[in-house]
């Protein structure tokens, strides 16, 4: 059986050197094929776009394709015209059907201070929120005219209903009595939401062993922040869950932490990559945090390629390596000695590797 086929996509800024410490991590706990290429300010550089055809196709082919970050102010431009790095983002996404954004949330319990909310508010906090990527204002009709402008948002049932099948299916997997699905709209205003909560209360049929709620947006935004442990699995629509992904990320202290896994039909690969940008502030000195990017390989593995013994590895290893107090510089506070991106890389490979020796 032939090694499973990874594309990866360094990107801009810190994204070649968080990349290539996921690669060193990944060697380490399976054998896979790899192949690298550009995307977003790097291809433009090189090839005038943020995404071509070959690199699109290369994707397509994969069994799955692991980003690091795209952009940076060398590629700011307000020329309408001008190719912007966040395109190949977009492009691959709409290219390779990914409609499903899934951020877990899960604070690790060594960075508990880190949050900026109190350690009691985050206790248990365990949660993932599934954003629907294709659909809503953000792929809707658009227009100005005069002073005037305008943002359409568009829902079809059967967007609804994929998305709403990605949540419970997740909330089943998570197992456990108290599996449940907040469903988030903004349903007492906005006809579309009115579709979707009754899209979503047809579906939840399907899922006896799987409770459902819904909530009002605003609601779910003061709720986050108030009492984060009320939740299991969030779905809601594109610029909802833009949103409100980004408010729980901070629940976890830094960005740095954070992965994502975009997925579309099952016969198609997956993209992974970590929540944060490019930092190209910090780029090539070595001191960039690489946990954001280790997760997002082990949402990878699970989510990916099925390997759900090696994504656990690696989770326990990043845990194994907080909890001994290793911090890149954005994780620690003003008394703590700070490690760089290769340190904690070789602490994180050195619990991986001790666990696969324990078992």
């Amino acid at each position: 059986m032939s090694s499973p086929q990874i594309v990866l996509l360094p990107g801009d800024g810190i994204g070649p050197e968080i990349v290539g410490a996921a690669k060193r991590l990944l060697e380490a706990v399976g054998e896979f094929e790899f192949t690298e290429h550009q995307v977003g300010g790097a291809s433009i550089d090189e090839h005038g776009a943020a995404l071509t055809d070959d690199v699109l196709e290369a994707c397509r082919r994969a069994d799955a394709v692991l980003l690091g970050a795209v952009g940076g102010p060398k590629w700011d431009t307000t020329d309408p015209n001008a190719p912007r790095p966040e395109q190949g983002l977009l492009g691959l996404r709409k290219g390779m059907g990914l409609y499903a954004n899934l951020r877990p949330v899960r604070p690790s319990p060594a960075l508990v201070d880190a949050s900026p909310l109190r350690p009691e508010v985050i206790a248990g906090t365990d949660l993932l929120v599934v954003r629907e990527l294709t659909g809503g204002i953000y792929f809707g009709a658009s227009a100005r005219d005069g002073d005037r402008a305008h943002d359409d948002c568009e829902y079809t049932v059967a967007e609804i209903e994929r998305i709403a099948r990605v949540a419970f299916e997740a909330a089943g997997q998570r197992g456990g009595a108290s599996a449940r699905v907040t469903s988030v709209d903004k349903a007492n205003v906005l006809e579309t939401s009115r579709l979707w909560r009754e899209t979503i209360t047809r579906v939840a049929a399907d899922y006896e062993g799987v409770e459902l709620d819904h909530m009002l947006v605003d609601n779910a935004a003061m709720q986050l922040v108030a009492n984060p442990g009320r939740f299991d699995v969030i779905v809601t629509e594109n610029m909802f869950g833009d949103i409100l992904s980004d408010e729980s990320a901070m629940l976890t202290g830094s960005l740095g932490m954070l992965p994502s896994a975009s997925l579309g039909a099952e016969s198609e690969p997956g993209l992974f990559e970590p929540v944060h940008g490019s930092a190209p502030d910090i780029a090539g000195q070595g001191v960039a945090n690489p946990l954001a990017t280790f997760l997002s390989a082990a949402m990878m593995l699970r989510h990916g390629l099925g390997m759900d013994a090696e994504a656990r590895a690696i989770e326990a290893g990043v845990d194994s390596a907080l909890e001994r107090g290793l911090r890149t510089p954005d994780l620690a506070t003003a008394d703590q000695e700070t490690v760089g991106t290769e340190d904690m890389t070789d602490a994180v490979i050195g619990a991986v590797s001790l666990e696969s020796a324990k078992s």
